[in-house]
């Protein structure tokens, strides 16, 4: 009976955690005028990517890398950048991660930059996780979730895509297969956008 009682708890709590995530998202999405050309706008729709109506800011940040030294989000400025909230305990997280990969491998050398923002977990866990699952995008380490806080990751995987100019244009609250043809497509079209 505990059991239960304990699982419907869990179920409570991630659909709560979900519709949250998805309310920021509608926020976000929700404000003022559109500024993505509308080709691009329709081909990230299509791909399932929340569009805003008009790019904002995203909030700078600094964090450790997982293989040393700290990155900051201004520092990719130029590039395209989705940017993931996750943790190796989450079962969707470890499930879009291998398509996360196919994709930065296809665009990498087009401007394509992927930060993993591992949320709340110690380096020796992520370590292991990244040595049995060799993925080469930087994984981030945000060990107090402060910054996941910050950007409303209260259901992971989060994603925000941030464009050329360091602005978010979109976001996804779950787990997509980032390497299907419409995203591929999206995100080239997202890199040939100025």
């Amino acid at each position: 009976m505990n059991k239960i009682f304990l699982d419907r708890r869990t179920m409570a709590g991630s659909i709560i955690a979900i519709s949250l995530g998805i309310a920021l998202l509608l926020y976000y999405t929700s404000q003022a005028s559109a500024q993505v050309s509308s080709e691009t706008e329709r081909t990230l729709r299509d791909a399932g990517i929340s569009i805003l109506k008009e790019r904002r800011n995203p909030i700078d940040f600094s964090l450790p890398l997982l293989t040393g030294g700290n990155a900051s989000l201004s520092s990719y400025r130029g590039k395209v950048v989705l940017l993931n909230f996750w943790a190796t305990w989450c079962p969707p997280c470890r499930a879009e991660m291998p398509s996360m990969e196919v994709l930065y491998q296809r665009l990498k050398n087009q401007g394509l930059e992927i930060l993993a923002v591992d949320l709340g977990e110690d380096t020796a866990t992520v370590q292991q996780f990244i040595r049995n699952n060799p993925y080469t995008f930087p994984v981030l380490l945000d060990r107090n979730n402060r910054i996941g806080s910050q950007y409303g990751a209260r259901s992971i995987p989060t994603t925000f895509v941030i464009d050329r100019e360091g602005k978010i244009i979109g976001g996804v609250v779950g787990a997509i297969r980032w390497d299907e043809p419409k995203l591929i497509a999206a995100f080239d079209a997202v890199l040939k956008s100025r």
